[in-house]
């Protein structure tokens, strides 16, 4: 049995390694560690890890990492948090491989502890490009710790390849998400309005804004263009989505 240590750090990547996560228990010779940490252990951004266990996942782990802070301090901090905490997580678990996907803070920190414990780390999603975040730097870095690579396109198989990783080891598999689309049974019109507690009779727009994090100061200017050029619409209901657990210095809330 190989023990495969899946690390999920918030809804965006568990959306994305559900079905990976379905398939590796389900197989006969693996075993799965899931190691939940990051905004699912935060009532702030809803308690996520319930639903994990709603899920009926058993999970290995739960690594405390967030502060009560989301300034460059704060992140850097939780960075650190979790560097220990995977530490003694992988030191107790002893996988065979760990799996990560994108490039959140909280899973460099998995990654520079897994590469430290010479545990071999599979990357999905490396390659891409955020023009303007550091999520670049960090979805990079992670690909040079990782001893497999699995991209959503050839474009940036190439990239991987580019970075001087062995060729043998860069796979395109493509989007996992897509398998969403194809396994998930969607919810109805109705049960989204009872849940967020709206009415979509009419025309409706669901907004989210990403700051540019490379550059200080633009979030405000940036939010009030989107601000001005939607308030040309006084017939459609704005939907807003919350920010994220990142450094918020140019975010407005």
């Amino acid at each position: 049995m190989k023990k495969i240590c899946v690390v999920t750090g918030s809804r965006a990547d568990y959306g994305l390694l559900y079905w990976i996560l379905k398939e590796i228990e389900n197989a006969a010779d693996l075993e799965l560690q899931l190691v939940v940490t990051g905004m699912h252990l935060s009532s702030e951004f809803g308690d996520t890890v319930r639903q994990i266990e709603r899920d009926g996942f058993c999970i290995a782990k739960k690594i405390e990492t967030l502060l009560s802070s989301d300034s460059a301090i704060g992140v850097t901090k939780a960075t650190g948090l979790g560097l220990i905490g995977f530490a003694d997580a992988f030191d107790d678990l002893r996988p065979d491989t760990v799996v990560l996907l994108g490039d959140r803070f909280e899973i460099l920190a998995a990654a520079c502890a897994a590469m430290f414990a010479v545990i071999p780390i599979a990357h999905i999603h490396g390659g891409e490009v955020t023009v303007g975040a550091f999520d670049d730097a960090i979805r990079h870095s992670i690909t040079k710790m990782s001893s497999l690579h699995f991209t959503s396109t050839n474009q940036y198989r190439d990239r991987v390849i580019q970075l001087g990783e062995n060729p043998d080891t860069v796979f395109n598999v493509g989007a996992p998400g897509i398998d969403n689309l194809t396994n998930l049974k969607l919810v109805s019109k109705k049960e989204i309005e009872n849940e967020l507690g709206i009415s979509l009779r009419g025309k409706s727009l669901l907004i989210t804004f990403h700051s540019v994090t490379l550059e200080p100061g633009s979030g405000a200017r940036d939010f009030k263009h989107l601000l001005e050029v939607l308030s040309r619409y006084s017939d459609v209901q704005l939907i807003f989505t919350k920010s994220n657990a990142d450094n918020q210095k140019n975010l407005v809330h």
